[in-house]
């Protein structure tokens, strides 16, 4: 098990190279290309939407708060975020160094 490290011994988290994310994240999934796809259609209407209102309403801009429109109901959403974060979780587990079939105890 690791031992917790004090932030003065913590080296800085790299990014990963394009290669070890490509043996990471396998670009024929379809489900992951399919999720990811989605949520960057969500960004890009949002941020369309965001830059539209700011051409119309400089003055309203501060006082509003943003608001998002993507339907979170959407199960399609759910199921491409959940594909994700099992991604995500995967790559974390394999990273830290444990094995397949084994759990952590807390």
């Amino acid at each position: 098990m690791k031992q917790p490290q004090s932030q003065s011994q913590q080296e800085p988290e790299r990014e990963p190279t394009r290669e070890e994310l490509e043996n990471e994240f396998r670009l024929d999934d379809a489900e992951l290309c399919n999720a990811a796809t989605k949520i960057q259609a969500s960004f890009r209407g949002h941020m369309s939407r965001k830059n539209l209102e700011g051409e119309k309403k400089p003055d309203e801009k501060d006082n509003k708060e943003e608001e998002l429109d993507i339907d979170l109901t959407d199960p399609d959403l759910n199921k491409a975020a959940a594909k994700i974060q099992a991604s995500f979780r995967g790559h974390l587990n394999r990273k830290d160094g444990h094995g397949e079939g084994e759990t952590s105890a807390n």
